[in-house]
């Protein structure tokens, strides 16, 4: 069953990205999965996720990051964080990290790069209540530097959706 973010969002997907069922994409750990069908190539469809959870703990996000890291060299054979860089306003943080990782896939070494994104947000009906949201492209390096726009695209359209009546 696929993951459930803790608040509702909301969000726009650029033009060219298709939304998918996480768990028909093997993505069963996060909410959402967007692909780039163009830029499918053999063992290699570039995608933006989203995932997220409470986090009442008082980790930075530097230290959620570096989380993030560390389950990455779980399943990859090297893992390079090429770049990190804080995010927002003292009200809604953030945090962006590229990683550039190698693993394998279906019996092929590939070289992957991500782009993670960290928004903090405070529940506004009990700010102890902490949510940390990661947004993520993966791709190889090729559609990485096509679709990085579109990615920087997709962030700044995520806000929480505070017309559901839910939480935030």
């Amino acid at each position: 069953m696929a993951a459930e973010l803790p608040v509702p969002i909301r969000f726009r997907l650029p033009d060219g990205w298709q939304a998918k069922d996480p768990e028909q994409v093997g993505a069963d750990d996060v909410a959402f999965v967007a692909l780039h069908p163009e830029s499918q190539q053999p063992g290699s469809t570039a995608n933006i996720t989203i995932d997220g959870d409470y986090r009442p703990d008082p980790a930075a996000l530097t230290d959620i990051a570096d989380e993030s890291v560390h389950n990455i060299e779980q399943v990859a054979e090297t893992v390079t964080v090429t770049q990190r860089s804080e995010l927002g306003s003292a009200e809604a943080p953030g945090l962006g990290q590229v990683l550039k990782f190698s693993t394998v896939i279906n019996e092929v070494a590939r070289e992957l790069f991500q782009c993670q994104v960290y928004l903090s947000m405070l529940d506004t009906e009990n700010p102890e209540q902490r949510v940390v949201l990661r947004l993520a492209l993966t791709a190889n390096q090729e559609q990485f530097t096509a679709l990085m726009e579109d990615f920087q695209e997709f962030v700044a359209s995520v806000r929480p959706d505070t017309d559901s009546g839910e939480g935030m």
